[in-house]
């Protein structure tokens, strides 16, 4: 099979999934009205299907993010309600590296060649910069919030990342973050009994955005050590003025100098 077909044939499948969460309704769960409404059914269902239900919120969270839905923090919030913390952000995470995936490969098999044409050279280097560091540079893209989620899902295709680092800095990377927002979620019965709303925003909370910077930031270490280490030995090897040693002969003495002077008198 051809590239060209390749490329056909994962904007086939990507518009199908998008179909298919709209016509089966599924879709409409991502609103937070709805998932008031139905909160008490969902429940019963996840009890009356324990092993069903995973497999289910698992498909319609990959495909959510492979479309790019909207929601995805809903979902989240709705994982920790259905299935409890731990195993709220188990599905939560699974299904989350499995769409971001899909998106993965998708941009790769379809935008990154077209890109590439188009950008030029510095695009070439930029990817060069990027993959040194990959890992890194997606662990804070990943434990940053405000970085839409779709467009991080991009990025690593566009600059040339392989595929295994991009899944397991995407598993590691949404689960503080996941954590946060299942732990919630666990209590959302609560919540919505007492007819309050969840707020996606609560993230934004000094409490728990200054916890995921630190992590942020130490993902970025390893770059930032390498950079400084690559400045410094980039230094060391720029030729300085040279030095005289000890050994080298004095002006006046040795080969290489004047000729010494005879005193008077001598022979």
């Amino acid at each position: 099979m051809t590239r060209g077909r390749h490329r056909l044939l994962l904007l086939a499948l990507l518009v199908t999934a998008a179909a298919a969460l709209h016509l089966s309704g599924l879709a409409a769960l991502l609103d937070p009205e709805t998932l008031a409404a139905e909160h008490r059914r969902l429940r019963a269902l996840v009890a009356a299907h324990p092993r069903l239900a995973p497999a289910v919120f698992v498909l319609v969270y990959a495909l959510s993010v492979a479309v790019s839905l909207p929601g995805a923090t809903l979902l989240t919030l709705t994982g920790g309600f259905l299935f409890g913390t731990l195993w709220g952000l188990v599905w939560c995470a699974l299904g989350a590296t499995l769409g971001a995936v899909a998106v993965f490969l998708a941009a790769r098999g379809l935008l990154a060649e077209p890109l590439r044409r188009r950008a030029g050279p510095w695009l070439g280097r930029l990817e060069a910069a990027f993959r040194r560091d990959a890992v890194s540079y997606l662990l804070f893209l990943r434990l940053v919030p405000i970085f839409p989620f779709w467009l991080v899902n991009l990025v690593p295709a566009f600059l040339g990342m392989r595929l295994l680092p991009y899944t397991l800095a995407t598993l590691v990377g949404i689960l503080p973050a996941g954590l946060v927002y299942v732990a919630i979620g666990d209590g959302l019965g609560e919540l919505l009994a007492r007819g309050a709303r969840p707020d996606p925003a609560v993230i934004l909370e000094p409490r728990f955005l200054l916890p995921l910077l630190g992590l942020a930031v130490l993902a970025l270490l390893p770059a930032l050590v390498r950079r400084r280490r690559a400045a410094v030995d980039g230094e060391a090897a720029t030729p300085g003025r040279p030095e005289f040693s000890s050994r080298s002969p004095s002006p006046g003495s040795g080969a290489g100098g004047p000729p010494a002077v005879p005193r008077r008198g001598s022979p």
